[in-house]
């Protein structure tokens, strides 16, 4: 792909995340644009995936094309105006956390019930298996061990976001309804629907709260708030693909197991900080590693 030449002075910038900024176009209202900051590759990578997430079916913005400012790469999609986070709803309305967690865990719900060509994405675990090898702050030991759980976890053909915050799912509203998206799909992949569900957990439970306001706009009290009204909706439905889950599952004993798959996803946050998370490994010297 050879990336298309814009002007900068044509875009207003309405965003900042981790690996890049957000604009759209003064004129255009069709046309939104990330644009990243470092680590080019992935615009390539966000961009090949996300068309193929969307010839999916799987509700995400319309991807366009590859673009350069000049010293950026960027990608265009599809401008869904009016959009709001999950993260961003919470926070400006907590006395809705309870309504915006269980819409989303529906939205997830659905996600996780579409059946992918696994020819065509990369499996969960291979991806693990990398970040484990690639890991510099466990000792062979413990790598051993968490070699072992990933590979005895199940295996499926379910499609996964890969990086599944209430910040990457949302919605826009029009005459009272509303309809939401995934965004951020550079990590999609397949597998069991844990790996997923892990890091909506780290993200509702395990983080600091100077950490939870600045990323997600809200005290970890509303985020924990979310993350059990998130749960009494998935995994109490009769469409949860998980074994063991329905309208009787034990949320107690499900949360035990999400933890653990929280705390594997400091494998993922290790290998994009390249330092130790000591708040996520504590999980895993809990139950993996203990």
């Amino acid at each position: 792909m050879t990336p298309k030449q814009i002007d900068l002075n044509d875009y207003v910038r309405t965003g900042e995340g981790a690996n890049g900024a957000s604009f759209n176009h003064k004129t255009d209202p069709n046309i939104m644009m990330k644009l990243y900051l470092r680590n080019f590759e992935s615009a390539y990578t966000e961009l090949e995936m996300a068309r193929k997430v969307y010839e999916l079916g799987i509700p995400t913005p319309e991807p366009g094309d590859l673009v350069t400012d000049g010293e950026r790469l960027g990608i265009r999609f599809r401008r869904v105006e009016g959009k709001k986070s999950y993260s961003r709803a919470c926070g400006d309305e907590p006395e809705r956390v309870e309504e915006f967690a269980r819409e989303f865990a529906q939205l997830c719900l659905k996600l996780h019930n579409i059946h992918v060509d696994t020819a065509q994405f990369e499996n969960v675990k291979d991806r693990q298996y990398k970040f484990l090898k690639e890991n510099p702050f466990f000792t062979e030991e413990e790598k051993t061990k968490l070699h072992a759980f990933i590979d005895a976890s199940p295996d499926a053909d379910i499609a996964l976001h890969g990086d599944l915050q209430f910040s990457n799912g949302i919605f826009t509203e029009k005459d009272g309804v509303r309809t939401s998206y995934f965004i951020d799909l550079g990590d999609f992949c397949y597998g069991y629907p844990m790996f997923d569900l892990g890091m909506v957990y780290l993200c509702c439970k395990l983080n600091d709260e100077s950490w939870t306001l600045a990323q997600y706009h809200m005290t970890n009290a509303t985020a924990a708030q979310f993350w059990d009204a998130f749960a009494d909706e998935y995994f109490h439905s009769p469409d949860c693909p998980i074994e063991g889950c329905g309208p009787k599952a034990d949320l107690n004993e499900i949360e035990k197991t999400v933890r653990v798959y929280a705390g594997l996803k400091t494998l993922l946050i290790e290998s994009c900080t390249h330092c130790p998370m000591p708040e996520f490994r504590a999980v895993l010297k809990e139950t993996i590693l203990k």
